[in-house]
């Protein structure tokens, strides 16, 4: 299969590519406003059953993200809200059995979603959480590295060649190190492809995770409309060898990072 790769548009995903970013909340409607409000999304609220649903928001008429309820059993085990990232894979079952003999633990086995696709939940190795997404009707985010949409995910690790290791045996990806960075930080290569990037927690006893960054314009400006709405910066913008970036929260507490700079096509 061809993939095309305009400026900003996906038609598909190369196995190993990160191909969506879903927000579990505990307030759904808000969460809504909230991203309308930062990024300019619309919601297409999609019934999932039980009166819920599953909102896919879209930028410009393109999916770009979903929003959903945070399912009860997280919200019971006090998890907080949360942005998920999903790496698109040939098969899902292959792909959680390859996942457990590399030591991962399957949270959620392979199952389907209506005629979306077929995914799982898998903790990797050092801790982090992250989908692995077997795409049929639903490919995944139409438009990305753009304003309002996803540009970027990285990885928090307290191993960084371990987590290399787990990654690249699983998915195939080759890390180097990122030259100019700050802090030792690994680049993650899916094939000719950025796919993402590696680096040590930051603080001791912080948890390991996948950070998801989406684009804007100007930084600053989306962190004071982000103050705005009612959401808090977590550290200031900051420089980086391709552009500006900064950690931010929204008013549920879901965590996530603002990328301005050179964006891949």
């Amino acid at each position: 299969m061809r993939y095309r790769r305009r400026v900003g548009e996906r038609t598909g995903y190369p196995p190993g590519t990160f191909c969506w970013v879903e927000l579990t909340t505990s307030d759904q409607a808000a969460a809504k406003d909230f991203y309308r409000d930062l990024f300019g999304w619309e919601a297409d609220d999609r019934p999932v059953g039980d009166g819920a649903v599953y909102s896919m928001m879209q930028l410009r008429g393109r999916n770009v993200a979903a929003i959903t309820e945070q399912p009860g059993q997280q919200r019971d085990a006090g998890v907080p809200p949360m942005w998920n990232s999903y790496v698109s894979v040939e098969s899902a079952d292959a792909a959680a059995d390859r996942a457990a003999e590399l030591g991962a633990t399957v949270h959620a086995a392979p199952f389907d979603v209506l005629q979306a696709g077929r995914m799982a939940v898998i903790q990797d190795p050092q801790g982090a959480y992250f989908e692995i997404w077997e795409p049929r009707e639903h490919f995944g985010a139409e438009v990305v590295n753009a304003p309002g949409a996803p540009t970027w995910n990285e990885l928090a690790s307290p191993d960084p060649a371990g987590s290399s290791s787990f990654y690249g045996g699983l998915f195939g990806w080759r890390t180097e190190p990122f030259e100019g960075a700050d802090s030792p930080y690994l680049s993650i290569r899916n094939g000719d492809a950025n796919a993402g990037g590696i680096h040590t927690l930051p603080a001791a006893g912080a948890p390991p995770g996948w950070l998801v960054y989406f684009g804007a314009q100007d930084v600053e400006q989306a962190l004071g409309r982000l103050a705005e709405l009612g959401g808090r910066a977590i550290d200031a913008p900051r420089e980086i060898a391709v552009g500006r970036i900064a950690v931010a929260a929204d008013p549920q507490g879901a965590v996530f990072a603002l990328f301005a700079g050179d964006f891949d096509a």
